[in-house]
């Protein structure tokens, strides 16, 4: 698009009006879940605003296009914190959002000022506002009302209360208000009603009552017939009878739906969810057939992973959390119905992984490459570095994504092997019996009594001591961790006094999200694993998080600051840390996380192949707390498969030992049943009796930690990474140069070397001849950093694409300011080829065989772009020696003289001698059909899958 054009176009269209089309202009940020609520309406002469009531926080934003494909901010390099009043030049560029700190609740005006439409012009100015009337009592004239009040993190209280008009009707109508400030505007009570299709509480206590029905009435929120992005369509409604993700998000995420769905939904409306997890299924796009090498069907379906780092899969392989929904709905469908999906299924999740066993598989290690699942925002859970060299990130090996891998393979081999087709349920069987052997192999770390989260990359590979709740949880939850270490997790997970983290330990320089965080979901999980691993005092924290979290923010919210329990904490000494920058009201997978909770963990149903499990987990402080003022809770209006359950919960006197109460005895409709009950043993209409008894003391270890959340305490934070400065051969010696600070330990080879090395050098004796190092901080404590970018003694063959070996059908590009070193520039469709002959191997070993490109065809956090390519070694016979799938991700852009990066490595052993590569196609998303309609590169365009090219690099390794 010509932007000089495009801005005199929107000057001369717009000047009296806001018309449809390319002109249209929104401010998009944070506060409107990116979306399109906050149009700049024309004022005349070429003036746009927007009032945006805000809520006290550090707001980034930006000026987009329905569609983003016009996009504006300050300063595309970098972001920009924005004062009232100042006027400030856009650029045109998509860059960074920029960001407004805003202390009270007020309405602010957003005027961009494109009189002069080489220079548009953005300031932001507060509204004056008439101060608020006094509120009446939203609880005035009710029947029954109820409290809970809870400790703050300052040593104040807070306050929830709920209250009903009708504590007898059949369906109630709540009002629940709080006195904690909201993180969004609007009042600080909520009316919500009991729904006569889905399940209720009667517990004795008008809250936990309240709290379910809370959640009950947030489903059918984001119970929706359509949904939108404004990234697909063109920002227009999909017809869709789906679950959208939250009232900030509203369209359907891979991950956010399936663990939502595996918590809790798919037992409440498997039918949606069924339709949810199809909307995220895709064949190859029309015009394209099957590309070659890639696996499966010739209609290529199967699961989508969602935009995001470098450029969505294989940098990221999380799509396969599709299969715990999956597995779900299959339970919980009319056997009618699950035929059809279970087809459907297995030829998905049978396209997905093979694809995935050639793009992210690696064989030395035998776990999956690509991100952490859920923790999407690079920056916070990663080294600094990383989000410049994706290519590292792409190679490195996460817990919680290498579970759900084993997840996705158990539930193919089964599908299968219900179909008839005994090999292949063989062979999946045989991979995920693999994997889980690798995972308690290469992941478990004996000295902290957890699974290492992740990896380093390539040239590195250690397990790195950082830890996620949810990789823990998940490998509990699917039998992966045996019984002692599942118990070992339990016992060592740190525990703030709100909750668990996500992550730990925390990041330095980082704002809350993912960092310093609670996700209830994930507290879900814990629950769920502390649950069925009997740990106590993990499993009281859970529900006092969820508990706590719904009843003062009126929502079941997306995340919380996980030292303070606040929705948003503000730190106006340290704007960029504040926090959470984003948090959505009726986040899908926190309201399946809180249905979950009740109907699973407390009354204990779950649903399974053959019928319904009975596994209530009562501790003793639930009884006593949740349930002081009756004997008995009774679950109500639960349908599974068309049948209705009421469940009755007789609990026993409460007491002030702590523990969980063991089942006593169970009957189905007056008759003695087991905890197991098949389905057809149910009726239409069913009531089940649970008797609970005595007190179990179960496991009560848990690791508690605690510091002021205002201040980056080594109790509860990681050091910053340092980096290696100098590497250097002395004689028979290698000498290392690195960042002084914190005790350093030294990885050779992804093993560890010296440990606690103070100053700023050390002395590798014992180096080979193509080490590779990495070096980690660590304070007294234990809590260390991640690992610095490798360091390798080899320096490698270069061959630049001006050499004359090369060959390829793509013309050199002209160089730019940006741009100065020689490359094929765009190069990637599919009939492109590029070869570089007669490389000349002297030593013996083992290589790692890189491109050297750069990948601008979106920003690093976005996109389905990243570059999939096949690359493969040839000897002087044409023997292919190695061959494989190479990455080359999305690249920061600089101004000028952008760096390249080089692809994540094809190992190749080789002997001397003269070798020819050669790079092909293979696919990305923007080769499946649910991509076409995205605005950016990959989507209306056609696929990208192209990027620049400005050589080859061997490396020699170990």
């Amino acid at each position: 698009m010509n932007v000089s054009r495009w801005l005199l176009g929107a000057a001369l269209i717009c000047g009296t009006a806001m018309a449809a089309g390319p002109a249209e202009l929104y401010v998009r940020g944070g506060f409107n879940g990116w979306g399109i609520d906050n149009p700049l309406v024309a004022q005349g002469s070429g003036v746009y605003q927007a009032d945006i009531l805000l809520s006290p926080g550090y707001h980034p934003f930006k000026v987009g296009s329905r569609d983003w494909s016009a996009e504006w901010v300050i300063d595309p390099a970098a972001s920009v914190n924005v004062a009232a009043g100042t006027a400030y030049r856009m650029d045109t560029h998509p860059g960074p959002e920029d960001y407004l700190f805003v202390k009270q609740t007020a309405t602010w005006r957003f005027t961009v000022d494109a009189s002069d439409p080489a220079a548009p012009k953005l300031s932001v100015t507060r509204l004056e506002t008439p101060a608020a009337t006094a509120s009446t009592d939203p609880h005035a004239g009710a029947q029954a009302a109820s409290e809970l009040r809870f400790r703050t993190w300052d040593g104040k209280q807070e306050a929830a209360r709920f209250s009903t008009d009708d504590a007898a009707a059949t369906l109630r109508s709540y009002t629940q208000s709080t006195t904690m400030q909201l993180r969004d505007t609007g009042p600080q009570f909520v009316r919500y009603r009991e729904s006569a299709d889905l399940p209720r509480v009667r517990s004795g206590n008008l809250a936990f009552d309240a709290l379910f029905a809370l959640a009950g009435s947030e489903m059918r929120q984001d119970s929706v017939h359509e949904i939108r992005d404004g990234n697909y369509n063109g920002g227009a409604a999909i017809p869709c009878e789906c679950f959208e993700t939250g009232e900030k998000w509203h369209y359907v995420w891979t991950r956010d739906l399936s663990y939502a769905a595996d918590l809790g939904l798919a037992m409440l409306d498997p039918q949606r969810v069924r339709n949810s997890l199809l909307f995220k299924l895709s064949g190859w796009r029309s015009g394209i057939s099957k590309p070659a090498r890639a696996a499966g069907t010739d209609d290529g379906l199967q699961i989508v992973q969602d935009t995001g780092s470098g450029g969505s899969w294989p940098v990221s392989t999380d799509r396969i959390a599709w299969a715990y929904a999956a597995e779900d709905v299959l339970r919980t469908l009319p056997p009618a119905e699950c035929a059809t999906f279970a087809a459907t299924a297995l030829k998905a999740l049978s396209n997905t992984v093979e694809n995935d066993r050639i793009a992210a598989f690696d064989a030395a290690t035998g776990l999956y490459t690509g991100e952490e699942s859920f923790l999407d925002w690079r920056d916070q859970s990663y080294a600094a570095w990383i989000p410049n060299h994706l290519s590292w990130m792409a190679s490195s090996k996460a817990l919680s994504t290498n579970v759900g891998h084993y997840k996705a393979l158990t539930l193919a081999a089964q599908l299968a092997r219900e179909s008839g087709d005994a090999a292949r349920a063989s062979r999946y069987e045989g991979w995920a019996k693999a994997l889980k052997l690798a995972i308690n192999k290469q992941l478990w770390l004996e000295d902290e009594g957890m699974y290492s989260s992740l990896t380093a990359g390539h040239f590195d590979g250690a397990p790195m001591h950082k830890f996620d709740w949810l990789g823990q949880a998940l490998a509990i939850d699917t039998g992966i961790a045996d019984a002692a270490r599942a118990h070992s997790i339990l016992a060592h997970y740190p525990h703030g006094p709100m909750g668990a983290p996500v992550i730990w330990p925390q990041q330095q320089g980082m704002p809350v999200y993912h960092n310093r965080a609670i996700w209830p979901f994930v507290t879900a999980y814990g629950l769920r694993a502390a649950a069925r691993t009997g740990n106590v005092s993990v499993a009281d924290a859970a529900y006092d998080t969820l508990v706590r979290g719904a009843a003062l923010n009126l929502s079941n919210m997306e995340n919380l600051e996980w030292l303070s329990g606040q929705p948003l904490l503000l730190d106006e000494a340290h704007p960029t840390l504040i926090g959470p920058v984003i948090s959505s009201r009726r986040q899908l997978w926190s309201v399946g996380a809180y249905l979950g909770m009740v109907i699973e963990d407390v009354f204990g149903v779950t649903p399974a192949a053959t019928g319904i499990e009975l596994k209530p987990f009562v501790t003793a402080r639930l009884r006593r707390e949740a349930f002081a003022g009756s004997n008995d809770a009774v679950l109500e209006n639960l349908r599974l498969r068309g049948k209705r359950i009421t469940v009755h919960l007789h609990l026993p006197a409460a007491t002030e030992a702590d523990g969980y109460y063991r089942i006593g005895g169970v009957k189905l409709n007056g008759a003695a049943a087991n905890t197991a009950i098949a389905w057809p043993a149910l009726k239409d209409d069913n009531r089940i009796d649970i008797e609970l008894s005595t007190l179990a003391k179960g496991e009560q270890s848990i690791r508690r930690v605690n510091a002021n959340p205002y201040e980056e305490s080594p109790a509860v934070f990681g050091p910053r990474e340092p980096a290696i400065t100098t590497l250097e051969r002395a004689g028979a010696r290698v000498v290392l140069g690195f960042d002084g600070g914190p005790a350093i330990n030294v990885y050779r080879d992804g093993k560890r070397v010296a440990s606690g090395v103070s100053g700023s050098q050390w002395t590798d004796n014992h180096a080979g001849p193509a080490s590779c190092y990495a070096v980690e901080a660590t304070y007294p404590n234990g809590n260390r950093s991640h690992h610095s970018m490798p360091r390798c003694l080899d320096k490698g063959i270069e061959v630049a694409v001006t050499d004359p070996r090369v060959r390829s059908n793509v013309a050199l590009a002209q160089s730019s300011e940006r741009f100065p070193l020689p490359h094929l520039g765009g190069w990637g469709k599919p009939d492109d080829r590029f070869g570089v002959d007669a490389v000349s191997v002297a030593q013996p070993g083992r290589y790692a065989v890189q491109v050297r490109y750069h990948n601008g065809a979106n920003q690093i956090n976005l996109g389905i772009s990243g570059g999939v390519k096949w690359l493969a070694v040839k000897d002087q016979r044409g023997r292919v020696v190695a061959q494989g799938v190479v990455q080359l991700p999305h690249a920061p852009i600089a101004k000028q003289d952008t760096p390249t990066a080089l692809s994540t490595p094809l190992y190749a052993r080789l002997k001397p001698g003269s070798y020819r590569l050669a790079l092909s196609d293979f696919f990305n998303m923007g080769y499946l059909q649910s991509n076409s309609s995205f605005s950016a590169a990959g989507g209306v365009e056609g696929p990208s899958n192209r990027f620049d090219i400005y050589g080859v690099r061997l490396q020699r390794l170990p």
